[in-house]
């Protein structure tokens, strides 16, 4: 090492410390993933994410932990003063924009997960018919009971992926099997929400990306890839973060995702220059 190193990393860091006004939780998308966050390896988060057989024996280090979408810190700590966002409605904004405009029927697998609630009940209220994948009534009851009267007809039970056979837009919150796959008819596209997303098994069918947002134009300081992204390009929940942040929007994201809420959050995200990547 060069012996002028250490004064030199000492003179950078040295100096009048900025204002933290934006803290990422970072976190990974599977087990392994965790080693590719800036804080371990900096080498291989300088490169978009993909699984390397030398990260198996360090396994045993990682560790997860759930927080009920942020809930937790909120009601543990009434008195924050940081705001706590999860940023996954602009994940659910960003998700609806991908849909082809028009769109009459989508097939949703994962309806009661966070952003599969938020997404049904959005496009029920666009008049677009959501056949929601679950086996559980009391759910499924649950969750149509938040639609006013007039838009409950465009929600519909499916109990199995064979009910998704006629519908060529299939969004996904939740993993499928290959057998749950075979049932999307030839020429359906998936739309990507599990993580991590599902294989993509089926030829003549296609297959979206998570959902990416490309930051705006001036961001400095971006020295490592965002999981599977593109250098410059983050998370829909992370870029959400950032929305709220500019905004200087003073309440909590955290828990369900608030459907009112969804183009608000893209509105905001496109007059800060924000693009879908």
């Amino acid at each position: 090492m060069d012996p002028q190193s250490e004064r030199l990393h000492s003179t950078a860091r040295g100096g009048r410390k900025p204002k933290v006004d934006f803290v990422f939780l970072a976190h990974g998308t599977d087990i392994l993933s965790i080693l590719h966050l800036p804080f371990a390896f900096r080498t291989l988060s300088s490169y978009a994410y993909r699984h390397h057989w030398y990260t198996i024996v360090l396994w045993p280090f990682v560790n997860e932990a759930l927080n009920g979408g942020g809930v937790v810190f909120t009601k543990k700590h009434e008195d924050l003063k940081v705001r706590v966002v999860h940023g996954n409605t602009l994940t659910a904004a960003a998700l609806i924009h991908q849909l082809p405009q028009g769109v009459k029927a989508v097939f949703l697998a994962g309806g009661s997960s966070k952003l599969g609630r938020a997404i049904a009940l959005y496009l029920c209220k666009r008049n677009v018919h959501v056949a929601v994948l679950t086996q559980s009534k009391d759910r499924f009851r649950s969750m149509r009971s938040e639609l006013p009267e007039k838009y409950a007809q465009y929600m519909i039970q499916a109990e199995t992926c064979k009910d998704g056979s006629t519908y060529k837009h299939w969004v996904v919150a939740r993993w499928l099997s290959s057998e749950e796959q075979k049932f999307a008819p030839p020429g359906a596209h998936f739309y990507q929400l599990a993580v991590p997303p599902i294989a993509e098994l089926r030829k003549d069918c296609t297959y979206g990306a998570l959902i990416g947002m490309r930051l705006p134009k001036g961001i400095e300081n971006l020295r490592t890839c965002e999981m599977t992204m593109e250098r410059g390009v983050v998370h829909g929940c992370h870029a959400g973060a950032l929305v709220h942040l500019l905004e200087g929007w003073d309440h909590h994201e955290v828990g369900a995702i608030d459907p009112e809420r969804i183009d608000v959050t893209w509105e905001a995200a496109m007059r800060l220059g924000f693009q879908l990547a």
